[in-house]
């Protein structure tokens, strides 16, 4: 009679290989997916600015995640400036309430543009970016989706960098009788993580971060802050080297169940003698 010989060390290893990726998938998806906590003001911390700058010398710095308020006048060029690192999308958004539609005389066009540190005017992947409000329209609302910002580029290129980012907005179409209309102004720059997918080899030496003198506080002499309140993060570390390490051990254990299968081809089976 032919005996069989249990390949045990065969389901060792696949039951091993299957722990691994049960335990390791979770983990990575978890790394993935969870969204990045949003920069929302904490309690007690102070209000957004209440004011925006008219040129891009004098434009009101925001963080990520704050609510900037501002009273204008229509046809006046706002700016806003926020810092924006490796990694992220910044979406940025804009509301404007339009004076009562008895003081006006027709449509008008809003637009919200964004700048880069060196003033490079910055392509929206999607969004809102031009409007045109109907006379008798109460509010108008912006979108502007800018790229990810990479930690590095080609000296040629307009990839968005690290540093800072300048909102304008302002009144494109407009009747001539209704410059100068009161108008009230929020603008908001929601953050977004696009973490390790967004990562590329090479890092900037310096962020775009405009000089002392570029973003003035309002109400005082000194400059507002223009860099994230943790710093920047612009380094040798990215979620790549997480998912680096999943695949090495994926792969070492992958190696190993391999052998273990093929560690029997080859040998023949053992018979008793006299069967």
């Amino acid at each position: 009679m032919r005996t069989t010989r249990r390949n045990t060390p065969r389901r060792r290893w696949a039951g091993a290989l299957l722990a691994a990726v049960a335990l390791l998938a979770p983990a990575g998806a978890a790394v993935a997916d969870s969204p990045s906590p949003s920069a929302s003001p904490a309690d007690g911390e102070a209000a957004g600015p209440t004011e925006a700058g008219t040129t891009f010398r004098t434009a009101t710095a925001i963080r990520q995640g704050q609510k900037a308020t501002a009273e204008a006048s229509t046809g006046d060029y706002l700016y806003w400036a926020f810092p924006a690192d490796a990694g992220e999308r910044p979406t940025v958004r804009a509301k404007v309430s339009l004076p009562e539609s008895a003081t006006r005389h027709g449509a008008s066009t809003w637009q919200i543009d964004v700048y880069d540190g060196l003033r490079r005017r910055q392509a929206c992947m999607y969004g809102h970016q031009t409007r045109k409000a109907a006379p008798d329209a109460g509010t108008v609302e912006l979108s502007c989706v800018l790229r990810t910002v990479r930690a590095w580029s080609e000296p040629w290129a307009s990839d968005p960098l690290p540093g800072s980012y300048y909102v304008r907005l302002t009144v494109v179409g407009l009747a001539e009788e209704d410059l100068g209309l009161p108008v009230h102004v929020e603008t908001e720059v929601d953050p977004a993580d696009r973490g390790g997918a967004a990562d590329v080899d090479g890092t900037l030496g310096e962020p775009m971060v405009p000089g002392a003198s570029a973003v003035v506080a309002k109400g005082g002499t000194a400059p507002s802050e223009t860099g994230p309140e943790d710093g920047w993060s612009s380094g040798w570390w990215t979620t790549r080297w997480l998912w680096t390490a999943l695949g090495a051990v994926l792969a070492a254990l992958a190696g190993v169940f391999g052998y273990g299968l093929t560690r029997g081809t080859g040998r023949p089976s053992r018979v008793p003698p006299g069967v």
